[in-house]
Formats: structure tokens, C-alpha cells, sequence
């Protein structure tokens, strides 16, 4: 891959990240989505005024869109200084490296208070509602900072397999759709730490051997 990047490469790598996120984190985000229109149609009917849905999301996705535009700045500079092409499997150090980055992330208390948050929308509504569009917005955007420090560690995953390959990525939404939903899924986030770190640890001492 050629590593002189124009404008034009760049904002396509931009909205590819973004339409990414956007097709992985918006089913992961449904439950929230759903509860919010439910409480947003039953304040109508008792005559608040009534805020789309839309607004929520498009704060939430305004996270994700920053999350994109800091991949896309990796992407370049693994191009640019590295010779690295993000798009295909990272070499076996560097894969290394993101599994056991990724596994001690998972098993840190910021992880753990992000997906508690995660797993109980009506709670995390309950704390931080917010009355009109901008505080609407303000929701979303607030849903959508927990949302990314619960998973961006696990989306950087997707610079050791190569970002567009798709059995990572349905892997990786099923994982963070089990930890959300699952009555176990505080478990299965540790244990899958866990296995990430070892397999990190495991392939970085694969190369240095």
C-alpha cells in the first residue's frame, strides 16, 4: 500500500471507520435506542414536548465518529512511519502487542464501570436524563463516551486482524453484545481479558524465541 496519503484518502478512510462503527455499535446500542423512545412517546402523552429519537442517536454516533477520526489518524501514521497496511493483518509483534493491550484493558475498573453502565440503560437514564434536544443530544453523547470506554480496546482488535475482515468483525459485535446482555456478561468480559492477555503474551514470545 502506497503510504502517502492524500485528502481524499484520508476522508474515505474517515467515513469508512465511521460507517463501521456505525453498522457494529447501533445494534449493540438498540436496547438503549428502544428505551428511549418508549420514554420519550410516554412523556408526549402526558404533554412534554417530544424529542425524536434521532437526536439521542446522532449524539451517541457523534462519539463513535470521534473514535473513528482518532482510527484513521492510527491508520496514517502506521502507514506513514510504520509501512503498515492497516487493512491486512497486522505483523505477529505488533498483533501481540493489541491482544495483551486489549486483555489488561478488559480487567481494569474503567472497563468494568463503563459496561455496568452498559448493561443497565434504565439505570444509566434514571441518573442522566436530560429534558429537550440539547439535552437529548447531551445523552447520546454522554451513552456514547461509556459505550466507546467500554469497547474501543476491543475495536482496536481490529488493527491485528486487518480492519475489514468480517469474521472478526461479527465476532467482536457478538462479544460485546454478549457482555451487555448476557446475565453473566461482567464474567465473560474478565474471562475474555483473560484469554487475550495469554494470547498476546503467548505470540509476542512466539516471535522473541
Amino acid at each position: 500500500m502506497d503510504s502517502a496519503w492524500t485528502l481524499g484518502h484520508a476522508g474515505a478512510m474517515f467515513a469508512m471507520w465511521v460507517a463501521m462503527m456505525a453498522a457494529m455499535m447501533l445494534p449493540v446500542a438498540w436496547p438503549m435506542l428502544r428505551l428511549v423512545a418508549t420514554l420519550n412517546r410516554n412523556r408526549r402523552a402526558r404533554g412534554a414536548p417530544y424529542v425524536s429519537t434521532a437526536v439521542f442517536g446522532a449524539g451517541y454516533l457523534a462519539v463513535w465518529s470521534a473514535f473513528g477520526l482518532a482510527a484513521a489518524a492510527l491508520q496514517w501514521t502506521l502507514a506513514t512511519f510504520a509501512r503498515l497496511d492497516a487493512m491486512a493483518p497486522a505483523p505477529p509483534t505488533l498483533a501481540g502487542l493489541l491482544l495483551l493491550g486489549a486483555g489488561l484493558y478488559q480487567l481494569t475498573p474503567l472497563k468494568a464501570r463503563c459496561l455496568a453502565h452498559c448493561r443497565s440503560p434504565l439505570g444509566f437514564l434514571t441518573l442522566h436524563w436530560r429534558e429537550g434536544a440539547h439535552g437529548q443530544f447531551e445523552l447520546g453523547l454522554r451513552h456514547g463516551a461509556y459505550c466507546v470506554g467500554c469497547c474501543w480496546a476491543l475495536m482496536a482488535l481490529l488493527f491485528a486482524t486487518g480492519v475489514m475482515n468480517l469474521a472478526a468483525i461479527l465476532l467482536l459485535v457478538a462479544l460485546v453484545i454478549a457482555e451487555r446482555m448476557l446475565p453473566w456478561g461482567e464474567r465473560l468480559a474478565r474471562a475474555v481479558g483473560v484469554a487475550l492477555v495469554l494470547a498476546g503474551a503467548a505470540a509476542i514470545a512466539y516471535e522473541i524465541a
